[in-house]
């Protein structure tokens, strides 16, 4: 019987700390590069709009959460708020996936987040990416080194 293949993810809601910009940038591109849309405040909150009501807008239509850990992360009261958001809705179970870019206290945002499958960036990004693809259920794809963008 073949195994039925999980859908990709339409749009993936990225929770991080502005202060981890640079490194959510990346992992933002790996997820464009694999045709799926990422939310992050960053790049879909502009201007004068209500930013508090775009991220809840973006909580409520994403499918997954993804979650990047960092002491910044931690200390963050709106990762906190957009985790807990995460954590109390039915259609984000077995969708909420830290992903630990610096070693951190963990449990300061949440104790249920040590039953959680994490990817971890902390060695190597690559193949970090790589274990975030294949968590969302996406197969990676290499770009030929000619076709990348910096």
């Amino acid at each position: 019987m073949p195994r039925k293949r999980r859908a990709v993810p339409a749009e993936v809601f990225v929770s991080h700390s502005s202060k981890n910009i640079a490194f959510v940038n990346r992992i933002v591109r790996v997820l464009a590069e694999h045709e799926m849309r990422p939310f992050f405040s960053k790049a879909n909150i502009r201007g004068a709009q209500e930013w508090h009501d775009e991220i809840g807008a973006a909580l409520e239509r994403c499918d997954w959460f993804v979650l990047v850990l960092s002491p910044q992360a931690v200390e963050s009261e709106w990762v906190k708020r957009e985790l807990m958001f995460a954590l109390e809705e039915k259609r984000y179970k077995g969708r909420i996936l830290p992903v630990i870019y610096k070693t951190c206290q963990v449990k300061r945002l949440s104790w249920t987040l040590s039953a959680f499958q994490h990817v971890d960036f902390r060695r190597n990004f690559n193949a970090g990416a790589r274990e975030l693809l294949a968590a969302l259920g996406i197969p990676h794809v290499s770009k030929p080194a000619g076709k990348r963008k910096r």
